[in-house]
C-alpha cells in the first residue's frame, strides 16, 4: 500500500493508468465469471452485464446507507 501512495504522489499519471487498467481487467474478469455461470441457462449476451452493474449498484447503495 505504501508503494501505491508513493507512486500516486511521485508519478500520478502512471498511478491513474494502473488504476484504470486494473479496473478494466477486474470488470472483464467479473463479466467472464458471471457469463460462465449464467451461460448454461441460454440467456441473452447482455444479461451478465446487467447482473454485474446491478451488483455494483447494490454495493454502492449499501455503502451509502452505512454512512
Amino acid at each position: 500500500m505504501d508503494y501505491l501512495r508513493r507512486l500516486q504522489g511521485e508519478q500520478p499519471v502512471i498511478f491513474w493508468v494502473l488504476v484504470a487498467v486494473g479496473l478494466f481487467l477486474g470488470f472483464q474478469l467479473v463479466l467472464l465469471v458471471v457469463g460462465l455461470l449464467l451461460g448454461a441457462f441460454g440467456l441473452p449476451s447482455w444479461v451478465p452485464i446487467v447482473v454485474v452493474v446491478g451488483g455494483l449498484v447494490l454495493i454502492a447503495r449499501n455503502q451509502q446507507r452505512s454512512r
